[in-house]
Formats: C-alpha cells, structure tokens, sequence
C-alpha cells in the first residue's frame, strides 16, 4: 500500500484505502527517522532539533491520521509539538518561530474530503519531496515494523501559535487598514477549508476590513464545493458576491489554505501570474534588482513586469519543491506560480495564502484605482490556458514536437517550451498520468486560435477539464 500513497511532492490519497492509520504510523516514524537523523548529521545539538510540529486540516480522517503520525514520531524518540489545526502555512511558520527539524501537515489540500495525506517539511521548511528525500522516508517506512521495536517515549505537547503568526502576518498589512483609517470591503471563500479558521485568527481584529464570508464553516470535513480554486466552476460563489456586495476584490482559498484566486471588483478571476506581474513592483521598490521567481507557464507579462521594476527574472519549473529551492538560491524577495502559490522571502521563502491576502488587501488600500484597472496593464497577450492531452507516449511526442518546429527557440527546463516569435508555448508531461498539459500563449487571439489548433493534433487526444 505504501507504493500507492507516495505521490511526486508528498503523500496523498484515498481514506482508508490505501491511507490509513497503519501507514500514517510507518510515514511518521520514517520521517522521524529521516529529519532527526539530517540534524545529527548536521551537528545541530539544539535540543529543539529533537523536535517536529504537526498540523492537520478539517477532513474527518485528520484527527486518526495526525494521532498515528505523531505516534510513530514519538516512538522513534522525537518529541511532537502538535499544532492542532491550523493552515498548512502555519506550519511552515512554527518550524521557523520553534526552530524544529521539521515538521508535517496532515491534508490533501485541493482533493475532495475522501483522501488525505501528508506534506513533509524538513528544517527551516524546506520541502520533502521527489529527489530531496521522499523516496528515502518510503524505504524507511517499508522497513519498519511496530511490532518488533521498542517505543522511545517520545514526549507530545500542544502549542497554540496563532497570537505569534498574527503579528507575523499583520506586519505586511497596511497599517492604516488594521488602524480602521481605510476601508475594504473583502470577499473570502474558504471552500469549508482551512481558511475557515486562518481568516478569522489573523484577520478579523483589523478594524478596516469588512469581510464577507463564505463557507467558513469547516467543522463538518465536508466541502460545499470542491477546494480547488483553480476550477472556474468552484469561483461562482465568489464572483456573485463580490458583484453583490460591490466589494473591492474577493478570495477563494484551497483547502489547506496555502493558495487562493483573487477576483476584481467586476467578479472576474485574476490569472495568478498577472497578479505577481502587478504586485512586483511593490517588492521590487524596495529592493531594487532583486530576483523574482515564476513558473514557466506564466505569461510573458511577468519577465516584462519585472525588467520593468528593475527586477531580475528566473524561470523555473512547475512545483512548490522547485520554486522554494530557486528562491533561496537567488536570495529571490517573491515568487508566484500559475497554480496560486505564491512564494516570499520573508515567509521563508515559503508559499503562503495569508501572506498574498495581506499584500493583495494592501495594495488595493493603499491605491486609488480598482483592481482591474490595476492589472490592466498586464493583459497584453491571448492565453490558452492550461489544455490537457492524453497520451501514452509523452517522450515521443515531445521529442516529435521539438523536430516539427526547427525554426523556434526551444529550452527543455521541464517539458518542452517553444517559442515562434509571434507565439509560445510549454508542454510538459504530468507525474501521474498519461497526459501532456499545454500552456500556449500568442500576441493576439487569432495566432493564439491558429497556433492551437496546428499543436493539438500532435499532442493527442484533448481531455476535458
């Protein structure tokens, strides 16, 4: 069953088959082994790098699964700091703030209430994934059997964090807004997830923030839509009240609440890569010539964006794993993917859903002008979106892509991205599944609508989303 939970960034899947209390035990034992042994070896003889925190959503399998993980940690001898439930960012923060090995998060973020899993963060929050110890924690867990050992009476406490990543994230607010000088009016979906609990804790004491709920009812573990936000269908909700309610922008967060989608005032969606392509100029204000990292699906709006600011652009490829490791190696101030995460030096070089509601509230506060005239400026190509292929043969036909078009510059950073002058594209196979996800983006409609349909058929069969 192990073979089944162990997914490319963490672990996830259906409860209780094949996620189960069994496994959950095997994973926090080998992920205790793993994290405690990196801080011997390290030479770390703090005697908080003894010790792992863990947090959990509101899915109904959370409470049984968290309680076996952190009993495999504790009978390897580490000792548990349990957060409760909390954001998956949150946990991010207390491995800072406590100064852990590491820590975990018990959630399956966007999938529906059925599966679960784990997302793995190793000291100073770096991430546990494919290639950077995921698959080490899985042989761990093979190898380890409850029966034949000897329990090392690991000690458990429960701390509550939420007063010290209050101020944390606060501190990115315009102070006006908590003051109650200026006033917004703000619409939060929380899908009946995390958010439910993270918006009201940090956010709910600031005096200029009229906030508009929706769905933060999460004790139930059921969703009332799916958490993903980068559905169309799934923003409904948001869109009419923010028309509604004639609010200045409005948020629907996932279900771990570490990623959300912003809508302007017109209750239209913001592409995520637009969104960093407004707000770099923030950062980039203050640090002139700093990095700024975005996936490479992201329009070619944000590398103009941050030359504009006086930024240096990095491309990187899809993936949390990718993007948090290439923002500590350019010391990069922000970072942003297609997907809604967003990336910040001074969240550790994490991605944090309060962390972008904080700067997105802050800059509509502290601006005059409403936010699709903000982003305006940004929407200066026709974009595909994402279109998904299914193909049993992603090598071949990337390979075969690569010779159909000799005359455009192409970079195999992940997948195959094209460019043809007055078009370019990213094609890049998925982890899971037979299935080749396209990004093409043109200088107008009509390339965009003549370019697509010249690739699809090379790609395969299109799948509906």
């Amino acid at each position: 069953m192990l073979g089944k939970v162990f997914k490319a960034y963490d672990v996830r899947a259906t409860y209780p088959k094949p996620l189960n209390e069994k496994i959950a035990w095997q994973i926090g034992y080998a992920t205790a082994e793993l994290l405690l042994g990196e801080a011997s070896e390290a030479g770390f003889d703090d005697p908080m790098m003894r010790h792992l925190v863990v947090g959990r959503d509101m899915r109904k399998s959370s409470p049984a699964l968290a309680e076996s993980l952190r009993q495999g940690m504790r009978d390897f001898g580490a000792h548990v700091i349990d957060l409760g439930r909390v954001d998956t960012s949150m946990v991010y923060f207390a491995i800072h703030l406590l100064g852990c090995a590491g820590g975990v998060q018990v959630t399956a973020s966007h999938n529906p209430a059925n599966y679960n899993g784990f997302k793995i963060s190793r000291r100073g929050a770096k991430p546990v994934g494919s290639g950077t110890g995921l698959e080490e924690i899985r042989r761990l867990a093979a190898l380890v059997e409850r029966t034949k050992l000897q329990p090392r009476g690991g000690r458990e406490e429960a701390r509550d964090l939420w007063d010290a990543y209050r101020v944390h994230i606060q501190r990115f607010l315009d102070p006006d807004l908590v003051a109650g000088k200026r006033s917004l009016k703000v619409v939060v979906d929380a899908s009946n997830g995390m958010a439910g609990t993270m918006v009201p804790k940090l956010f709910a004491d600031v005096k200029g923030l009229d906030l508009v709920r929706l769905n933060f009812d999460n004790e139930s573990g059921e969703f009332a839509h799916e958490p993903n936000p980068l559905v169309e269908a799934n923003l409904a909700e948001t869109r009419a009240a923010v028309k509604a309610r004639k609010a200045a922008v409005g948020f629907c967060f996932d279900g771990d609440a570490d990623r959300c989608m912003v809508i302007d005032e017109l209750g239209e969606p913001v592409p995520c890569d637009l969104v960093l392509a407004w707000l770099v100029s923030r950062f980039l204000a203050k640090e002139p010539g700093a990095a700024v990292v975005y996936d490479l699906r992201s329009s070619r709006a944000v590398r103009e964006a941050i030359e504009e600011a006086g930024g240096r652009p990095v491309e990187e490829r899809v993936g949390h794993v990718f993007m948090k490791a290439r923002m500590a190696a350019e010391s990069a101030v922000v970072g942003g993917e297609l997907s809604g995460h967003f990336y910040f030096r001074d969240t550790f070089n994490t991605d944090n859903g309060a962390r972008i509601f904080a700067e997105v509230v802050t800059a509509l506060a502290e601006s005059k002008r409403p936010l699709s005239a903000l982003v305006a400026p940004f929407r200066r190509y026709a974009h595909s979106g994402e279109i998904n292929f299914q193909n049993e043969d992603t090598a071949a036909a990337l390979a075969a892509l690569r010779k159909s078009y000799p005359k455009a510059k192409s970079a195999t950073l992940d997948g195959l991205s094209l460019d043809g002058g007055e078009w370019w594209c990213n094609v890049r196979p998925s982890n899971t599944e037979p299935l080749l996800r396209l990004n093409l983006e043109a200088r107008s409609a009509e390339i965009l609508e003549k370019q697509l349909k010249e690739l699809s058929p090379r790609l395969g069969k299109r799948v509906a989303h």
